[in-house]
């Protein structure tokens, strides 16, 4: 399954669909030009526990990362895996860069 991106300049997603069903969904908030907010993450029952949620984190952290801004990790889930993934840490929009 293949992780999908789209983003407005306003708001994103990163989702999973398979045969247009929604399986799983991180969604995000711009806050200015420099960092932006996950602000909810769902994955469908079928889909738990094969690291389905790490997956779409990790995708916006590489997304932070090129384009240089921060995350504010405001999803209970995806505060979670930044307080274990230490590797994820440098795009947490409090660091200084």
């Amino acid at each position: 399954m293949e992780i999908q991106h789209q983003d407005d300049g306003k708001k994103g997603r990163y989702y999973i669909a398979d045969n247009g069903e929604q399986l799983a969904e991180m969604t995000y908030v711009w806050v200015g030009e420099d960092k932006f907010i996950i602000d909810h993450t769902e994955v469908d029952e079928r889909l738990k526990g094969q690291g389905v949620g790490l997956k779409l984190v990790k995708a916006a952290v590489e997304m932070a990362r090129e384009r240089k801004v921060g995350i504010i990790p405001l999803c209970p889930f995806a505060k979670s895996v930044f307080d274990k993934k230490e590797e994820f840490r440098d795009v947490l929009a409090a660091n200084p860069r």
